[in-house]
């Protein structure tokens, strides 16, 4: 059963809300372990740790704030936006607070060490998107903010908007003190190839998957055809 023909109806709905749910669960468990690495951390992350570190908002809270401001700018850009959108916004940073408040172990010291545990985080993370991007209710805000952006500048490569955006973002979370050395420039290439070798292995082609926006579930959720 493909995302792509497949009728949704109530019950598929509120099963794939249930696959976005665990799907970020585990992907937060991915983030979590790459902050744990203790080497630095991805642009996002930076920026999230840099802005706790001028306010009263924890890690989780900041990231919260900053990706409902994305959100909005996405609905600026007219950018689809689902239920997994929204979820991801709320929930995914709070989650990787919540394993950071709990964490039991000690710190990591030895750097090659944390690059183990921070590849074994792109790994996890990588499960956790399957799940959560087979879902089809659209993606996270900051990959609808990119692709938003590159509409907007057609003669500019995709590639090219994403590096900028990121490194505007690093900037900023690294003039805010957030955590920057090696871990930063491994997330920031290798999160990418551990992700399409996991996509690979599970055979799960995102560009391929049909996400449905917030309005289309609401209307099936209220009784309504997809068609009506």
């Amino acid at each position: 059963m493909t995302a792509q023909n497949t009728t949704l109806t109530r019950k598929l709905a509120l099963r794939q809300w249930v696959r976005i749910v665990v799907g970020l669960t585990i992907g937060a468990l991915g983030v979590y372990l790459q902050i744990y690495a203790n080497i630095g951390l991805a642009p996002w992350d930076c920026l999230g740790m840099g802005i706790a570190n001028h306010t009263p908002l924890n890690y989780g809270l900041a990231m919260t704030v900053s990706s409902v401001i994305i959100l909005g700018i996405d609905f600026l850009l007219k950018e689809r936006i689902g239920f997994g959108t929204i979820i991801d916004a709320l929930y995914t940073a709070n989650v990787v607070q919540l394993y950071s408040d709990v964490n039991p172990l000690p710190e990591v010291t030895n750097t090659w060490a944390g690059v183990g545990i921070m590849v074994a985080g792109f790994f996890v993370q990588s499960v956790g998107m399957y799940l959560y991007m087979s879902a089809a209710q659209c993606c996270g805000p900051r990959d609808s903010l990119f692709v938003g952006l590159g509409k907007r500048v057609p003669r500019i490569p995709f590639g090219l908007v994403q590096i900028a955006v990121l490194a505007v973002v690093l900037l900023a979370g690294w003039l805010l003190g957030g955590p920057v050395g090696i871990g930063t420039v491994i997330s920031t290439f290798g999160m990418g190839l551990v992700l399409q070798l996991v996509f690979n292995l599970l055979r799960f082609e995102p560009r391929k998957v049909v996400h449905r926006s917030v309005i289309e579930v609401v209307r099936v959720l209220a009784g309504r055809t997809q068609n009506s």
